[in-house]
């Protein structure tokens, strides 16, 4: 396919978790608060759990930039979904020959590598960073330190919680079962609570074995979302920091499931895939 052109936009999805992309560059669109949240709005708009914005791009290179826009109208720092997507989307589009390239994000470089086989997309590979569980680089408020196994008090509730960043922040509440219900009411509680000053990913995980953990996911600025590919992340992270898992486990989302694997450096990689919608062309 070729690249998009003045006003139209591209869809996907990874696993349920659905993105609008767009070429900045070529579109001729100003994406304010406002636009994003009328472009994302399901009954009145296109429909999406955001918008990935690609800034200036060159055919043909191997570094590329990304704006990952919420819902709501906020910027997220990473989305592991988002960059399968965005990393697919370059393919798919024509902006790359290469099958392995860097993504620029608010949340730091991400390098991608696509699995093709007979000229189709298998799957796609994310460096996800060095977790850090420090909570001035989450950011956690309170003194510094790592943000491990602490308490936190919510809704007449204390939870356990592993705060960890992976470009953006997540507080993960490991549990003996999951709850869909006590996690769409505690969800918001915990994103907004005033121990994370830029509100917070929040994940409720169970732990099957030492290479599989089911996952709920409360999105920031999203909510309740089917998958997500920075959450997946962090709650490997914070498992095998626990001792709860090992250096490869898959993660189980309401949307399907995603493998990650913990290098010697302490590096995350998500591997997974992403899947077309539709190409459309924007009439505002």
């Amino acid at each position: 396919m070729k690249k998009l052109g003045r006003g139209e936009f591209a869809k996907y999805h990874a696993l349920g978790n659905d993105y609008i992309v767009v070429d900045l560059q070529s579109s001729g669109l100003r994406l304010t608060p406002s636009r994003v949240r009328a472009l994302c709005d399901r009954h009145t708009g296109i429909g999406s759990d955001g918008i990935l914005a690609l800034m200036a791009a060159k055919r043909g290179a191997d570094t590329f930039s990304v704006r990952i826009l919420n819902p709501d109208g906020s910027e997220a720092e990473k989305s592991g979904n988002g960059l399968r997507i965005l990393a697919r989307f370059l393919h798919d589009f024509g902006y790359t020959p290469r099958h392995s390239f860097s993504i620029v994000t608010a949340g730091g470089v991400a390098a991608a590598a696509l699995q093709i086989t007979r000229g189709r997309v298998q799957s796609i590979r994310i460096g996800m960073g060095v977790p850090t569980f420090v909570s001035a680089e989450i950011p956690v408020r309170g003194p510094v330190r790592e943000v491990i196994r602490e308490a936190l008090r919510v809704d007449h509730r204390v939870l356990e919680i592993t705060c960890v960043s992976v470009g953006n922040p997540h507080c993960v509440v490991f549990v003996p079962e999951l709850d869909a219900e006590e996690m769409r009411r505690l969800g918001p509680l915990i994103e907004g609570h005033r121990n994370f000053p830029n509100r917070t990913n929040v994940q409720f995980a169970r732990v099957r074995s030492r290479r599989r953990i089911d996952i709920l996911i409360w999105e920031r600025g999203a909510g309740e979302t089917l998958a997500s590919g920075s959450s997946a992340s962090a709650v490997a992270a914070a498992a095998f920091r626990l001792g709860l898992a090992g250096r490869d486990v898959t993660i189980r989302m309401p949307g399907g499931a995603v493998a990650i694997n913990i290098d010697p450096r302490g590096e995350l990689h998500l591997t997974g895939d992403a899947q077309p919608v539709c190409r459309g062309r924007l009439l505002i």
